[in-house]
């Protein structure tokens, strides 16, 4: 922690140490993992839904893996290692149910308000919705972490409409800007401390590889069928990299295909080949992170490497690897017709929800969310907070809420 000066272990609302001995930033990650958000990742999609099979992933073990691979990563650029843990487990908070999905509709939703963005919810829930501590004025502050933990956590820093490369994302409410300037102060326009580049590339690595695993081990595609490259290589173009043409990334394939843990044998169910995948994903992960830490530390030296002082660098090999797995199960699962019939009655239920919300006036809100409700200044205030409400919800309890509201 030496590395990390006070203004890095400051908090919003000042509060003194609870138990000598332990770090600013273990507070943190203490903090998240008790949090109720943390826990409703458990029935929230990553992939396939809560509920389809016991062996894939959800929005919690997703961000589990995800720690371990920022954790293991950070401490070798000689980040702390308890704050690139807090952003990585916190990462998916602000994810509504159903996925991404459940994010388009939220956001068409919510326009009249500034919008839905999975990582600008987040940060809501961490310096407000998630109730810990309270600054003078009463109002809560969330589990008001470290300025060098939530600056970690905040993916894409940068208001909606903002963003340098023209995309939707973005990483904070108008009304959440007070405590996003704080946490801001002593950055860069649109720079994200190599906290936060440790936490989205793990998040990258670990469901580009967990995903394939899933969808092996679900019986969606196998490794030694036809891939069907052109197919996921236009997946690859229209959700990742538009640039890159097919040679690029077959090229990608075809260096992933000769590693010594590509399968050469069907995926039949058994000990052997659930552990033969298990080793192609260990070998995997290790791969691309070994890759950007070797290059990392090859252009800004051995370190430590913390907060503003260096960039994560990831050759572009890796990327284009990481890249083509993430495309093979996006065409062979996320978008196989049996998943996308669904997605039209997830809209609709949320979209439903939130207009039953705001027809009762508030009357089936959560306490604390009443209770926002009934300060809310105008329209737009109160439909923040029947977004938050439905954003709250999960997979299994989304549906429960339209069947007691009779929807």
């Amino acid at each position: 922690m030496t590395s990390y000066g006070a203004e890095a272990r400051a908090r919003f609302v000042p509060e003194p140490p609870k138990r000598a001995g332990r770090t600013p930033f273990e507070r943190d990650r203490g903090r998240i993992v008790h949090s109720a958000a943390l826990r409703r990742l458990s029935a929230k999609t990553q992939v396939l839904g809560p509920g389809f099979d016991d062996f894939v992933r959800n929005r919690l073990t997703h961000s589990q893996e995800v720690a371990q691979v920022a954790r293991e990563l950070g401490a070798s650029l000689g980040c702390d290692p308890d704050i690139v843990d807090s952003a990585a487990l916190a990462h998916d908070l602000g994810h509504p149910p159903f996925g991404h999905n459940g994010e388009v509709a939220l956001d068409a939703l919510a326009a009249s308000c500034g919008g839905f963005e999975g990582n600008a919810q987040t940060l809501r829930l961490l310096t407000r919705l998630e109730a810990k501590t309270f600054g003078p004025d009463g109002a809560s502050v969330g589990l008001n972490l470290t300025r060098g933990t939530l600056a970690a956590c905040i993916k894409y820093p940068w208001r909606r409409g903002e963003s340098p490369g023209g995309g939707a994302k973005f990483g904070v409410y108008e009304d959440d800007l007070p405590v996003y300037t704080w946490v801001r102060a002593d950055a860069a326009p649109f720079v994200r401390p190599i906290e936060a580049q440790v936490m989205d590339l793990s998040d990258d690595i670990a469901y580009s590889v967990h995903d394939v695993e899933d969808g092996v081990v679900g019986g969606w595609f196998d490794l030694t069928d036809d891939l069907q490259l052109a197919q996921v290589c236009a997946v690859a173009r229209d959700w990742y990299l538009p640039d890159a043409d097919d040679a690029r990334l077959g090229a990608a394939l075809d260096r992933l295909q000769a590693l010594p843990e590509w399968p050469t044998t069907r995926f039949d169910g058994s000990r052997r080949s659930l552990a033969a995948i298990k080793s192609l994903t260990s070998a995997l992960i290790g791969r691309f992170a070994v890759a950007a830490q070797s290059a990392t530390m090859q252009r800004w030296g051995d370190g430590p490497l913390v907060r503003f002082d260096a960039d994560l660098e990831v050759p572009v090999a890796t990327l284009d690897e990481i890249t083509i797995l993430k495309s093979i199960a996006a065409h062979h699962v996320m978008l196989a017709d049996d998943r996308t019939a669904n997605l039209v009655a997830q809209r609709d239920l949320l979209t439903a929800l939130v207009a039953a919300l705001l027809e009762r006036e508030g009357r089936d809100l959560d306490t604390d969310l009443a209770a926002d409700f009934a300060t809310a200044p105008d329209d737009a205030a109160r439909l923040r907070v029947a977004v938050d409400q439905v954003a709250c919800l999960t997979d299994v309890s989304a549906p429960l809420w339209a069947q007691r509201l009779g929807l």
